[in-house]
C-alpha cells in the first residue's frame, strides 16, 4: 500500500525562503511553506494523525472515509482516497496535501505537481515506520514537539507489551480473516503480519507472498488455527472453521479493523488488543 505521507526528510531550505525542502519517501523533493496552515488529507490514517497532532482547525479537507474524530466528519469532503477531486483540492486552495492510498494515485501526485500545491508522500510498512510518519508530519507542520509526544507515549505502548511477552515462548497459531466470501486474509508482506508477530503469534498465512490474498477453507482448517480474528461486523464464523481449536476453544474474536487497518496514532490499540487476545495469560483482563 503506497502512502502519500513523508518518511523522510531535510531541514535544508528549499529553492523558496518562505519554506523548506523536504524529500518524501519516494525520492520526491518538494517545498512546504512554514507552518502550512491549509491542510487537506486524502486517507483517514492522516487525518487521524493530524487530528492528535492538534491540527484539525489547519484541515480544510479530508476523504469521505475519513471519521475518525467525529469532528472530521464535519469537514469538506474532496472525494474518496482512490478518486479525490482536483478541482475541489483546488478550490479549497491548500498549501499542503498529505494522503495515503494505492499506487493509482501516481498520475494525481503528478497533476498536483503542476499546480504548484506540495503533496507529501510516504509509505510506512509496519509500527517503526507509522511513528516516524508522525514524526515526520510533525515536522512538516511545524509541530515537532507536538508529534515527540505522541510518538514516545506509543513507544512507551508498544514497548510495554513486548515487555509483557518476554518470557513466553509459544507462539499460537493465528489466522486473520479480513473477508469471508470469498475468505480473504492476510499476507507476509502485509502490516497486520508484522502486528501478529510482534503480539507474540504466528500468522498461519504468513508464508504467502501476497498483502491481502484469498484462502482457501481447506488451507485453514489443516493449519488448525488456535486464535482467529474477524473484523467488526463481520457475520458468523464459517461452518468448516468451527472445526478449529480456536473455534473450539472459544478463542475466536472481533477487532476493529480500522484500528489495526489505518497506521495513525490508533494502530497502538489495536496492537495492544491482539496481543492481549493472542497472550491472555500475559495481559489479564482488568477488574474494577
Amino acid at each position: 500500500m503506497l502512502c502519500l505521507v513523508a518518511v523522510a526528510c531535510s531541514s535544508n531550505r528549499g529553492p523558496s525562503s518562505s519554506g523548506r525542502a523536504f524529500t518524501d519517501e519516494i525520492g520526491r523533493k518538494i517545498n512546504v511553506p512554514e507552518n502550512p496552515q491549509r491542510i487537506i488529507s486524502l486517507a483517514p490514517s492522516v487525518t487521524e494523525t493530524l487530528f492528535a497532532l492538534g491540527l484539525g482547525d489547519r484541515v480544510v479537507g479530508v476523504t469521505s472515509y475519513c471519521d475518525y474524530p467525529p469532528e472530521a466528519a464535519r469537514k469538506e469532503k474532496v472525494g474518496d482516497t482512490l478518486r479525490p477531486s482536483i478541482e475541489k483540492i483546488v478550490a479549497l486552495k491548500p498549501d499542503l496535501v498529505v494522503a495515503s492510498t494505492s499506487s493509482q494515485l501516481e498520475q494525481f501526485v503528478r497533476d498536483l505537481d503542476k499546480v504548484g500545491i506540495p503533496i507529501y508522500v510516504s509509505n510506512p510498512h509496519n509500527l517503526a515506520g507509522v511513528l516516524v510518519s508522525i514524526e515526520m508530519i510533525g515536522a512538516i507542520t511545524g509541530v515537532d514537539d507536538r508529534a515527540e509526544e505522541l510518538t514516545d507515549k506509543m513507544r512507551a505502548r508498544i514497548n510495554a507489551v513486548e515487555s509483557g511477552l518476554v518470557g513466553i515462548k509459544e507462539q499460537p497459531r493465528v489466522f486473520f480473516i479480513l473477508g469471508i466470501e470469498p475468505l480473504i486474509t492476510i499476507g507476509g508482506t502485509s502490516f497486520i503480519n508484522e502486528l501478529i508477530s510482534r503480539a507474540g503469534g504466528d500468522s498461519i498465512s504468513g508464508e504467502v507472498h501476497a498483502e491481502y490474498p484469498q484462502y482457501s477453507l481447506e488451507s485453514a482448517v489443516a493449519a488448525r488455527p488456535e486464535v482467529i480474528f474477524l473484523q467488526t461486523g463481520d457475520p458468523k464464523l464459517p461452518e468448516r472453521l468451527n472445526q478449529t481449536p480456536a473455534a473450539r476453544n472459544n478463542r475466536v474474536f472481533q477487532l476493529d479493523d480500522n484500528l489495526l487497518m489505518r497506521p495513525g496514532p490508533r494502530i497502538v490499540d489495536g496492537f495492544e488488543q491482539m496481543a492481549a487476545r493472542i497472550h491472555p495469560e500475559a495481559f489479564p483482563v482488568k477488574t474494577e
